[in-house]
Formats: structure tokens, sequence, C-alpha cells
């Protein structure tokens, strides 16, 4: 819309011509209809214009310093005052040919040329009509060309839809008039007064803020209704902008009286304080260096806390960056810097509190031993990061608070679990409001020591995002080669955590980053027997659940027998906290009973667990029989502990195809393939007809189908099911084997001993095989955890044949045809 040049260009004002009509020139209808008859001449000097562009019946002031441009005025000026005006393409050319300039311009008369005090030359010009360049037929002294008229397309007098468009500018010209405060209001009555249509349009189009191109867009439209429209479209967009800004500005403005209004009531304040003997900025800061002078810390941080306070004393108590100085000074003085407590390194006092909180993690509290001691030896030991990894539920975060509890250290636990931004490990830096230390420094900071017990709670789930990448920061933590000087990005200085005794915790070891999982000991926790949760159960969980529900042992009591049918009955997991669960649910209902005053068994009964827990959900399989040929027991590990499982195979005529169901994975289906192989090759040693494996087909199937199975160590079980199936013989009664196998018939070890064995136990099985290579896996087992069972290790699968198949004959066996 108008800019300020509607009265006053630059370098000229209203003094230099006769009157403001000159300037602005309100052309009537009849005016407009003498122009529009003009002749145009048959050639014309064009003037290039650099950054406007020049419509009918608009005055504009035009500066000319090209020497051609002034040579041009000049004699046009001497001549008869009409000249063609084009705007140029790129307002960078200082020579612009035929090429670099629009086609289509205005005809220009030359109102006034006036000289400037710095040579170059202004020229007044007002527009009379359109042409378009027929032709350049001259390029110096200056671009001479010969033009036709552009026809305009008027619409009819009567179209409504053209009045209302027009009116609509004026409407909107006069609303932006009055918002923007670089027009002046004497610019409202010039556009009221405009009556002819075309100049209202070229008039508003003229002095709105558009590019040049998009000027010289609407100046080539040939229908007046058209370029109406557009120019409506403009102004529309302009108005918009010229709200959000004066928006953007009052509130601005707000913002700032609202912050002088705050400063004036802070002092106010702070006069208020001084009178009641309050603390002020200046006694805060002397407070600060008080508590400096008590701080253990060395020269260079004391140079940097004096630096850091200079600098608080400088900044404007209103401004955002005092409230962020002010916290980073607390920081250090709250930090205990060179404070620590005294370990207590009395290892026998150590153990029995290790064996009081842990039922049984016996290396695992063998290992923790032994870091004390060597803790006990060289103080300044830089020992390694221990990393306890299992399964949940098996006590890795509780060892921690166990080990604080012996040495006498302070305990400090953080969950990783989720942390994704980098800054919550190395903090914000200072720049940003709101800005904070990392966790490290923030749990230094409220155990008020340097030695503390540090839990890395759930190292293993730590995630990536566009924030950084946290366990990259941790490496700087954990590596005792770096984390004497350890970098807070908050702090800005380095700070010692080479005496933080850290301890991590994680469920999967594959999770962790390579570079991370390098610089820890890994401490492996497996499962828990049912022994031993019964044992945990009856000295830990059923005393803590009983005070927490506010009842003793003379309320209620749980024998062992119970507690192992909720342990086999009810939970099926390596660690104890669903079997804690199940255990406060028993207690709540004898809590509901003690409340409500009714008669309970204080003695809890397989009956009462029934009636609380309902009907066991999880019995685990129990050996079945030998009867059937082809089902055989096969061991298994599983995250929730040692598992049995049946293989069963089946023959049926065919064209001698095998297939296999139950779920199974890829590892699981080529020792089933490996298996049968080994039979085919050895058909003479094993007494089995090679024409059945073209005669029939061989299914072999494994229960529990919804339950995904992998692995290596059912090989042997396979082979002894496809041996007794084909050979219609039974399998020895009670009898159960893991282990993999090759295609030249060796039995090779496999994982998951004490798990398996303990899975055996309670099915009932009396007799394992496996390979010779699991012995040393046997030996490290309680002896009390064997009772009962007979191990065959073997080395090479006719043995496991021998051991596993009798002579005997399956009642009703298959008589293969």
């Amino acid at each position: 819309m108008p800019h300020s040049n509607i009265f006053t260009f630059d370098n000229l004002s209203l003094q230099d011509f006769d009157s403001e009509a000159e300037l602005i020139p309100l052309l009537t209808p009849e005016d407009e209809e003498e122009m529009l008859n003009e002749e145009l001449p048959a050639s014309l000097p064009i003037l290039p214009l650099r950054n406007t562009v020049l419509f009918p019946g608009v005055v504009i002031p035009i500066s000319a310093g090209r020497d051609k441009s002034i040579k041009l005025i000049n004699d046009a000026n001497a001549a008869g005052k009409i000249i063609g005006v084009v705007a140029q393409k790129n307002e960078e050319d200082e020579d612009p040919t035929k090429n670099d300039i629009h086609t289509i311009g205005t005809v220009a008369r030359i109102l006034r040329v006036l000289k400037m005090p710095d040579g170059n030359i202004t020229v007044v010009l007002q527009g009379k009509k359109r042409f378009a360049i027929d032709a350049v037929t001259a390029e110096r002294p200056y671009l001479m060309a010969s033009i036709k008229e552009v026809e305009e397309k008027r619409p009819g007098k009567h179209d409504t839809e053209f009045l209302a468009i027009l009116e609509s500018i004026k409407e909107l010209a006069i609303q932006i008039i009055k918002e923007s405060p670089n027009i002046p209001t004497e610019a409202t009555f010039a556009i009221k007064n405009i009556e002819s249509q075309s100049f209202l349009i070229n008039f508003v189009s003229s002095n709105m803020n558009l590019q040049v191109k998009e000027k010289q867009d609407l100046l080539s439209i040939n229908a007046l209704k058209e370029r109406a429209l557009e120019t409506l479209k403009f102004m529309n967009v302009e108005f918009q902008k010229l709200e959000l800004k004066n928006d953007i500005q009052s509130k601005v403005r707000f913002d700032l009286d609202q912050q002088q209004r705050e400063y004036f009531l802070h002092q106010q304040m702070k006069t208020i304080q001084e009178e009641l003997g309050g603390a002020s900025h200046e006694q805060e800061i002397d407070e600060m260096r008080a508590k400096a002078k008590a701080k253990k810390w060395d020269d260079k941080t004391a140079k940097q806390f004096e630096k850091e306070l200079s600098k608080l004393q400088r900044t404007n108590p209103q401004s955002p960056d005092f409230g962020i100085q002010r916290n980073y000074l607390e920081l250090i003085l709250e930090l205990p810097w060179n404070e620590f407590s005294k370990d207590n390194f009395d290892l026998k006092r150590a153990q029995k509190i290790l064996d009081k909180d842990h039922f049984g993690l016996e290396e695992v509290k063998k290992r923790m031993i032994e870091h004390l001691a060597v803790l006990k030896l060289r103080a300044d030991m830089k020992s390694p990061i221990i990393c306890l990894t299992g399964p949940p539920g098996v006590g890795k975060t509780s060892i921690g608070r166990s080990v604080a509890e012996a040495l006498g250290r302070e305990y400090v636990r953080i969950s990783l679990g989720g942390l994704r931004d980098e800054a919550e490990i190395r903090g914000h830096r200072k720049t940003y409001i709101g800005a904070m230390p990392g966790r490290i420094i923030q749990s230094l900071k409220k155990a008020g020591t340097s030695n503390p017990v540090f839990v890395l709670d759930e190292i293993d789930k730590l995630s990536n995002s566009n924030h950084g990448d946290p366990s990259s920061a941790l490496l700087e933590v954990l590596d005792p080669e770096q984390n004497s000087a350890f970098y807070d990005n908050f702090l800005e200085m380095g700070y010692d955590l080479s005496k933080v005794m850290f301890i991590a915790t994680s469920n999967n070891l594959a999770a962790i980053q390579p570079a991370l999982r390098d610089r820890m000991e890994i401490i492996k926790m497996s499962g828990y027997t049912i022994e031993e949760k019964v044992e945990i159960a009856k000295q830990h969980l059923f005393p803590k659940q009983l005070a927490a529900h506010g009842l003793t042992s003379k309320d209620l009591t749980i024998g062992k027998k119970q507690l192992e049918k909720i342990v086999e009955g009810y939970t099926r997991e390596s660690g104890v906290r669903g079997l804690e669960a199940k255990i406060a649910q028993v207690i709540r209902s004898a809590a509901k009973s003690v409340a409500m005053e009714e008669e309970y068994n204080k003695k809890i009964t397989d009956e009462d667990l029934v009636k609380i827990l309902g009907m066991p959900k999880m019995e685990r399989d129990k050996y079945e029989n030998n009867e059937v040929a082809g089902v055989v027991t096969g061991l298994a590990w599983t995250s929730v502990g040692g598992d049995i499982l049946f293989i069963e195979s089946l023959i049926s005529k065919g064209k001698g195809s095998m297939t296999m169901t139950g779920n199974l994975g890829t590892v699981m289906k080529e020792s089933a393939t490996i298996a049968l192989e080994y039979i085919k090759a050895n058909t003479d040693r094993l007494g089995i007809d090679p024409e059945l494996f073209t005669k029939y087909n061989i299914h072999i199937h494994i229960p529990e189908g919804a339950t995904p199975k992998d692995g290596p160590s059912a090989g042997i079980a396979m082979l002894t099911s496809l041996v007794s199936l084909l050979a219609q013989k039974k399998v020895k009664k009670h009898l159960a084997m893991t282990g993999e196998i090759t295609l030249r018939g060796k039995v090779l070890p496999v994982g998951g001993i004490k798990e398996k064995i303990l899975a055996a136990k309670r099915a009932g099985i009396k007799e394992i095989i496996m390979c010779h290579e699991n012995k040393q896996d046997v030996d490290e087992i309680k002896p009390e955890y064997l009772e009962g069972l007979a191990f065959h290790y073997v080395k090479e699968m006719s043995e496991v044949l021998k051991f596993a198949l009798t002579n005997e004959k399956v009642k009703n066996a298959k008589v293969f045809n």
C-alpha cells in the first residue's frame, strides 16, 4: 500500500512543486477518457527503470544517474517530453540491452526535471498509457523502440462484481493507511477522492510493497477486472502482515512495560527486606563467599568460584542469567568436593550382611567380598566397574544396597531405563534457560559424599535420540582411566568420580553398547531354584510382607510345603517378584479377615491357597511314560528357568518327506535334519530298513506350539526319538537328555545345565544323558540338588542310543510293509 513517499520523495518536498495536485493528480473519468484517446507515437526513447514500475496515471520521481538515462531525459525534456518507461529484468544491470528489459511498459510525460547537487537528475514522470515494444531500433546513445498500444479490456458499467472489488480496494486501502504509522493520514483523502476506476487500481498497485516482478505482472494484465482482483489479493496479504506486525509490537511494548514495572516492584521489595532485616543481594553474595572458605577444594576450583561470583555481582538481578548464575554457584557450594565417608572394611561383617540380605548367589557375594578386600588393601584402587546381569527380580539392585550398608557408604541409585538425552548424564550448558547439571552430579550433591555406592540401574535400556547417545556419555563415567576428571557441561569443571563405587545392572547384555560393556566386569546372576525360592520366601519375603500389611507371625504362618506350591503352581520366573506378589495376596486375605474380625486359618493350608489364589495355573510338566515309540523327554533352558519338553515322532505312508511342527526355530529344525541324515547313513548298524525312508513320511512335533522353541540342545533327544520310532523300541523310564549333535556322530556340550537338572528333578526324572564336557558344570552344583539323579556322560551318538533304548519292543508295534 502507499508508502510515506506519497507526499514526500527522497531529496524532494512539496515546495518543489506548484501544488499537491501536481504530485498526486486526481484524475476524473473525463481526464482518463482523454488520456485513453491520445495517439501514441510510432517510436519512443526507452528509459529502463531499476527497481520500480510506472502505472498509467501515476506520478513518480525517478533518480537518473546513468549517462544514457541523463542524456535521454535531457533530449526528451527539450523535445516532446514523452518517453517510454520499462522495468529492467535484473536491477543489477548497469547497461541493459533489449534482452534485459520487459516488453510491456508505460508511456510517460515528463512533469519536472531537477538537477541534484551530486550531478544526478531527478525527473518526475506521469504515466499515460500502456504499450508493448514491437522492435528495438537503436541502442546508442540510448534505447529507441517502435511501439504499439496494448488494448485494455474494461468491464461494463453495470458489472456489480467489478464495482464491489473497487469498493473493497478503497476500504482496505483506508484501513491500511490507518494501521500504518508511516503513512500520513492525508493519504486517506486522496484515496476517497479518486473517481477514475483504472486510476484507483493503478495508484494502489504502484504504491504497494511488492517486488518489481509482481508489479510488472500486474501491469501486464490486460483485463482491468482481473488486475483489480489480483491487486485486492496482494492488499489482503499486506494488511494481514501489517496487523501481525502491530500485534507483535504491542506485545513487545507490553512486555517491556511489565518488565519495567517488575523492576520497580523488586527494588521496593529489596528496600522492604532490608528494613525488615532480610538478606539483600549483596548479603547473599557475602554468605556465598563465607561458605566457600569452608570448602575443601583445590586452587583451580577456588579461582573458578571467585570468577563466577564476580560475574554474579555484575549481573542485573532482573536478568534471566542471574538465576542461572546463582544456581551454578549454589551447585558448586553444595557439591561434596573432597569429602569422603569413612569406609568400614570389616569383611566378616560385610559377609554377614550379604548373607542376611540375600539367600544363595554365592558366586556374586564371593566376588563382592573380593572387591572389598582389594579396596581395603589399596584405597586408591582404580577398580573395575561391576555389572550384574540376569533376569528381573533376582536381587541385582539390592546387592548394591547391601554393599553400601556393609561399607558404611551412602547409597545412590539412578534408573537409566528409557533415558535418551545425553544432557541427562553430562548436564546442560549454562547458555540455556532452565539449565541443570546431569544426573551424576545431582546424585553426588544429594549423597553429600564423593565416594558413595552408585547403582546404575537398567543400563541395557538406554536409548538413542536426536539429543545424543547417553550410553556413549557414560563411557567417561565408567572408565577408570577417565572418570577422575568427569566433565559436566553445567559445572564446566572436572569432577573426580574415581572414588565412587559404581555397580551397574542389566537384563540383556546384548543390548549394551560394546564399548561400554568392555569397560565393565560382567557378573552373571542366574535364576533361583525352587528350593532357593522357598528359602527366600520363608526368610525374607513372608516376614517383609507381614510387616508391610500390619500383621505379625502370631497372626499368620505358612509352611514350606505351601510356599513350594505357590512357587510351582502360581509363578514361573527366574526372580522372586511374582512370588512376592502372590505372598502379598495371601497376606491381604488374612489382613481383611483380621480387620473385619472374621474367623480364618492362622496357618495357611493347600485349600486356603486354592481359595485365595485360585487353581494352580503353571503346573510343571511331569514325566509321562515310555509305552509309545518315538516319545522322548528333552531338557530345555528358558528365561524363567529350566523346563522339560517332549519330542514326539510319528510315521505314516508317503514318499519319504519329513515335516516338523511346534513353533520350532531354525537351529532346532537343523538338529532334526542332522539326526535323520545320521540315521540314514548308519541304517545297518542301527538295524533299520533303508526302504522305510522312501515309503513312509516322518513327522516330528514338540507340544506347546504357542511357545517359540530354538537351540541345539534337543539334538540327541530328536535322534533318540527317530531311532525309537523307526526301530519300534522303548525308551528307558524316567530318562531325560540334552546335547547337541553333529553329522560325524559327536555329542557337543550345551548351556543352562543347572536349570535343566533342577527341572528334571522336579518332573520326576531319575537319569540324565549329557555330553561328557558338561560334567564340570554338574560338579559345580550343590550335592543336595543332585540327590536321586544318575548321570550318563557320552561322547558319541551310539552311546546315547545304548543308554536310552531298551531291546523291548513297544506294545502293538507297527509292522512296516
